[in-house]
């Protein structure tokens, strides 16, 4: 070897070593980042969960469960019964449309009328929320005569929710593998039959997602059903019109600002109690999906290749590059 290629060699270790160099260091600060988003978004989390945890508990009474508001005091029956009759028909009036639009665009749209709905779409979730109950309060509550109501609600948060469950419809529907529609197709089934039964079990779980993210969002507003709803003390009539219905966001956000202590703890208790039914929301929810991802066609490929016997003896010499061809034994009388 020569002094010239030993030279050579040598630079190109030192600039092997310096580019493994920068690049460990390029790593590093990139999950030094990532660590410093994730405590971003972990640190407030866990400090308001904390702080609503703290200020709930030690003045937590069970007949907080039991019993109505009763001027700046009492319980939260009236407000649990009127959150839940508020997610139910959210979940019922805007899941069957936003699930059908979403079936639509996905199945049977044209390309340049499904482009036009998918904006709308888009431009309708970015509307502000207070800005959908003062059209709901206009329209619905004075035009309409209806008062505050539970179906003004209703309808509003459904508008609010529709482009949500749209989209993630959608998204699930068009997952889909096509060889499930060529399959079915293949054997006869009606178009109707088909879409039930090869498309809708395996994209369940993209839309009970949808379905979880309209409960959240109907848990978690206020603005609209100030507009809508109203606020009620006593429980829900059964009435859909010129009923006022009370909610629990409704608590936390006025008793908050009331100069009595007993509205402060009913503020903190309807606050712990939205974050409990979120977490009961979203355990529910894996137990859903994790039940209905078993038409997945991920899930299913997995399980095949779970269940694929393993290679033989020859095979898994040859991968390991030792599988050349072992001899026979030699004759007994050789």
């Amino acid at each position: 070897m020569t002094v010239t290629d030993a030279a050579a060699g040598e630079r190109r270790r030192v600039s092997a070593e310096g580019s493994f160099g920068r690049r460990r260091a390029r790593n590093g600060v990139m999950w030094t980042l990532c660590s410093v988003a994730l405590a971003l978004v972990v640190i407030p989390v866990v400090w308001l969960l904390a702080g609503v945890v703290a200020q709930a508990v030690p003045d937590w009474h069970w007949n907080v469960l039991t019993t109505n508001q009763i001027g700046n005091g009492g319980g939260l029956l009236n407000a649990i019964e009127g959150t839940f009759l508020i997610v139910v028909g959210v979940l019922i009036v805007g899941g069957v449309v936003g699930i059908a639009g979403g079936l639509y665009l996905a199945e049977y749209s044209a390309a340049g009328h499904g482009s036009l709905l998918r904006g709308a779409s888009e431009v309708l979730a970015g509307v502000p929320s207070i800005v959908l109950g003062y059209v709901g309060y206009v329209s619905l509550v004075v035009a309409f005569h209806w008062g505050f109501s539970l179906l003004a609600a209703w309808i509003v948060l459904s508008v609010l929710v529709i482009p949500y469950i749209t989209k993630t419809t959608e998204v699930a529907v068009r997952n889909v593998p096509t060889a499930y529609r060529e399959g079915g197709e293949a054997l006869g089934m009606r178009s109707g039959y088909l879409l039930r039964r090869l498309v809708l079990r395996p994209a369940l779980p993209g839309i009970v997602t949808g379905l979880i993210v309209a409960a959240a969002i109907s848990l978690g507003e206020t603005a609209p059903l100030l507009y809508t709803a109203g606020y009620n003390a006593k429980g829900p009539s059964g009435a859909l019109t010129h009923s006022p219905v009370g909610y629990l966001t409704y608590d936390v956000f006025t008793f908050y600002n009331e100069p009595y202590k007993s509205a402060h703890h009913l503020a903190y208790q309807a606050a712990l109690l939205l974050i409990v039914l979120v977490v009961v929301l979203i355990i529910v929810s894996r137990f859903i999906v994790s039940y209905s991802q078993r038409y997945s066609p991920d899930r299913q490929q997995k399980m095949s290749r779970r269940h694929r016997p393993g290679p033989q003896p020859t095979e898994a010499l040859s991968v390991q590059g030792l599988g050349e061809a072992v001899s026979p034994p030699p004759p007994t009388g050789a």
